[in-house]
């Protein structure tokens, strides 16, 4: 089997900090590659795979702001598209506008629909819902106007991450700087805890950062900037919480799995995929609110650390994700 895995050009697959559809990507084409199929990765060019890899780029226009991310898109796309009649299955990972080729080639497109960016993108999706595979990453993150084939967690590279069932006495914020995520929200929960409160993440809106977040910074509340890999294990697995008090329905969290990996319990805001993700009083707590939330943290010491290493391991793993889709590729192929 040839399979094309088409990653998203903003950052690096896998990324250095911040990227998540590029890590899911990288993780998708190097678990195929190691059950021995035929991979080839459609990447920025400074990217690391063990398949084949395709550019027409050296990095990302996150990356290198010189770079027109609209232009590099659609050279991306067309840079795969072109190609088609070499693969089987085209694993696209980068949203609708590849879907837009899809109907003009024979090669079927399964789609991987990480989040929707705006109820406006739907009808590109719609459109080709007959020819789509459409998979959700979780069963909340599912519009009723498209068809899917499945459900398939995003999986980690559980190698990555440490389970650790000493922690440290302080709580984590894990992810982007942005209102959606709810940062200042877990600044309240955690002075209102009385507790220290880590902060790491890609500062996605700086208005934000400098009015809500930087004027809380002090010696108990600290900004420690975006984590590469080798410290974003540190945080997760010494911190004794991770905090998630999302703003909107997020797709999935992957800060929420690779926290649950390192034996850290989590506290979530009860919306979108949370409910999929963690099992309320096993592994974190769902709350509803800043003062729910201040409770649960007094909770945590009550939580098994090893309950949420093995529930992590056993649903959000990147070779159970692997093998989740090689089942539809096949599927699809047999059609």
């Amino acid at each position: 089997m040839k399979v094309a895995v088409l990653a998203p050009v903003a950052w690096r697959t896998p990324p250095r900090h911040y990227g998540p559809w590029e890590q899911i990507a990288s993780n998708i084409a190097e678990g195929l590659v190691k059950l021995g199929v035929e991979v080839s990765l459609f990447a920025t060019g400074d990217s690391v795979t063990a398949g084949e890899l395709f550019s027409v780029c050296d990095s990302g226009y996150e990356a290198d702001r010189t770079q027109d991310a609209k232009v590099l898109e659609c050279l991306h796309i067309s840079n795969l598209m072109e190609r088609a009649g070499d693969f089987d299955i085209i694993h696209n990972n980068f949203d609708f506008l590849p879907l837009t080729y899809s109907a003009l080639i024979k090669t079927p497109v399964i789609t991987t629909i990480h989040g929707f960016s705006s109820p406006r993108i739907i009808p590109v999706f719609e459109k080709y819902n007959a020819i789509g595979h459409y998979v959700s990453i979780s069963d909340a993150d599912r519009s009723p106007e498209l068809k899917y084939i499945a459900t398939v967690y995003n999986g980690i590279n559980t190698k990555d991450f440490e389970f650790n069932n000493e922690p440290q006495d302080y709580l984590l914020y894990f992810g982007r700087i942005h209102p959606d995520k709810g940062t200042a929200e877990a600044i309240e929960i955690a002075k209102k805890s009385k507790r220290k409160l880590l902060i790491a993440g890609l500062i996605q809106d700086e208005a934000y950062f400098k009015e809500k977040i930087e004027p809380e910074l002090n010696t108990e509340i600290e900004y420690v900037g975006n984590a590469e890999p080798a410290r974003r294990n540190e945080l997760l697995k010494n911190a004794s919480a991770l905090l998630h008090p999302i703003n909107f329905d997020e797709p999935f969290g992957m800060s929420v799995a690779e926290a649950m990996l390192c034996g850290t319990p989590v506290i979530a805001f009860d919306r979108g995929s949370m409910p999929e993700l963690i099992r309320h009083q096993e592994t974190g707590f769902l709350v509803n609110g800043i003062d729910e939330a201040v409770e649960a943290v007094e909770n945590v010491k009550y939580i098994n650390r090893s309950d949420c290493n093995h529930w992590s391991n056993s649903r959000f793993s990147a070779e159970k994700m692997v093998d989740d889709y090689l089942v539809l590729y096949k599927k699809i192929l047999s059609q």
